[in-house]
Order: structure tokens, then C-alpha cells, then sequence
């Protein structure tokens, strides 16, 4: 039974990390004029309201998305995200916050297309309501792990997977490296992106071992933590592991990641990591 709910925790500094580089390959792949095809294989709800009941309780957004919204002096992928986030609340007021299928889909053009799929009883049928029949967007109520592998190679022959589970179930960590083997020998010219908590270090030690042995080429890991690691429960960091990333990305986060350690950490105890994983 799936119990995570994503209204907890939206707008967090994961959340931060992970749509800023999210929004950065979306707008590289937007620099061309063939279509593309955004994945979502664990696409929550879609869009969140931070004066809810659930997201109030936690406050998690204050110490993310809050704290960039009244900033000026941005490096240039943290504005980018800032713009988006914007273009979801009104007379720039932040009390909504899009999660990474709304913001796909705001950034889509007419020519591409959106694959999304959800699990959860009640969040799929939140995602339908905010997606409002878009016909340029597929909805599909099923593992994303599985149903994702089913539509490669995409017809658009280009495209972005993001990968993002709860990782409630322990074998996710095994899973999303075999998920993202097996996307990669179908499609191995498309962008994937695996979002990761970072709550036992050990997990993710074991995590860039798998994937260093796996047959995946050109692949970088970007993490941002509030905290250093502790034995505590909780999550101090997360990251975001990018396989064929545009070549611009590296440089915007070492940026951002720098200013998001300083802005976001607790206690000025933030900090960041950048490694290339695989080479070409």
C-alpha cells in the first residue's frame, strides 16, 4: 500500500534541486524545433497548495522555495526556476507550488508530448483534474517503472525521463538503476534524470557503485544538502543523477548549487557535491 504524499514536502529544497535542473533540460531540448517527449514515471499530483493542511504541518517549503522567492540576484538556472514557479501563483504570492509534470507541461510546446504515470489512487486522480484534458498528455494509472520501458524508444526519437519515487519501498534504490540500464539500452541517446534522498549515506554509496557498473555512459550526480549526513532519521540531502545531460549544465550548477548551499542549508551548515559519474 503507497502512503507517501508529496503535499508535505512540495517546495522543499529537494523540490529545488530537482525541478532547477529539470527546467534547465527542458529548455535545452526547447532549442530545437523537433518534438520531444517528457517521461514522469512516478508523477505524483502534479500541483500542490502550500496553504494546505499537510504542507502547513511540515513547513518544508520555507526552507526551499521561500527563501528564493523574493531574491533578485540569482545565477541564471535558480531564475529560471523562480520564473516558473511564479507563473503558477498570482500577484506574486506564493501559495501554490507545481510539481515536475505541471511544470513539463507549462514549458511544453505544441509539438511534444507528456507521459505520465502514478500509482496512487488519490493523487492520480488529482493529476487528472490539474492536467485538464490536455491531448497533448498521456495519464496512465500504472507503474511507471514498467510502463515507461513500453514506450521506448519514443516516436519523437528525443526525450527526458525523470525517475522519482518515494523510496518508501526499499528495493527502489535496486530498481531505479535497472529501470534507468534498461531505458538506456532501448533509448541511449535520451536524457534520464534520477531524483534521490539522501537519509542513509551508505544507500547511496551502494547507488553510484551500481551505476558505475551498469552500461550507462555520460553521467553526472548533483547534490545539495541542508545538513551533513547524520545517523538521525530524516533527510539531510538529495541529489539528482543525470544520465547524457546538456553539456551547459555542469557550469549553471555549480552556480546554483553554490547559492543554494548558502541560502538553503541550516545553520549555515549546507553544502554540495558535483561528480561525473561515467564519462562519454
Amino acid at each position: 500500500m503507497l502512503s507517501y504524499r508529496h503535499s508535505y514536502h512540495a517546495g522543499n529544497f529537494a523540490d529545488v534541486l530537482k525541478h532547477s535542473v529539470l527546467i534547465h533540460i527542458l529548455e535545452h531540448l526547447k532549442k530545437k524545433q523537433k518534438p520531444f517527449c517528457y517521461v514522469d514515471t512516478h508523477a505524483g499530483a502534479g500541483s500542490y497548495s502550500l496553504t494546505s493542511e499537510q504542507a502547513e504541518k511540515t513547513q518544508e517549503y520555507q526552507q526551499g522555495i521561500a527563501k528564493l522567492w523574493q531574491e533578485s540576484n540569482l545565477p541564471p538556472a535558480l531564475t529560471a526556476y523562480v520564473n516558473v514557479v511564479k507563473a503558477f501563483n498570482v500577484q506574486n504570492e506564493l501559495t501554490r507550488y507545481p510539481g515536475s509534470p505541471m511544470i513539463a507541461r507549462h514549458l511544453m510546446r505544441q509539438q511534444d508530448r507528456l507521459f505520465l504515470y502514478e500509482l496512487h489512487n488519490s493523487e492520480i486522480e488529482i493529476l487528472r483534474i490539474a492536467v485538464n484534458k490536455d491531448k497533448r498528455v498521456q495519464i496512465a494509472h500504472e507503474d511507471g517503472f514498467t510502463r515507461s520501458l513500453s514506450i521506448m524508444p519514443p516516436q519523437q526519437r528525443r526525450g527526458l525521463v525523470l525517475i522519482d519515487p518515494s523510496y518508501e519501498i526499499k528495493t527502489d534504490y535496486k530498481q531505479v538503476v535497472e529501470t534507468l540500464d534498461n531505458l538506456y539500452k532501448r533509448f541511449a541517446t535520451g536524457t534520464y534524470t534520477l531524483w534521490y534522498p539522501v537519509v542513509e549515506r551508505q544507500r547511496i554509496d551502494e547507488l553510484e557503485q551500481s551505476i558505475a557498473a551498469s552500461s550507462l555512459q555520460n553521467v553526472q550526480l548533483f547534490e545539495l544538502a541542508q545538513l551533513p549526513d547524520k545517523q538521525a532519521l530524516g533527510m539531510t540531502a538529495s541529489g539528482m543523477i543525470v544520465v547524457n545531460p546538456p553539456w551547459t549544465l555542469k557550469g549553471e550548477m555549480q552556480l546554483s548549487l553554490s547559492c543554494l548551499a548558502e541560502k538553503l542549508g541550516i545553520e549555515h551548515q549546507g553544502s554540495y557535491r558535483i561528480k561525473q559519474l561515467k564519462d562519454e
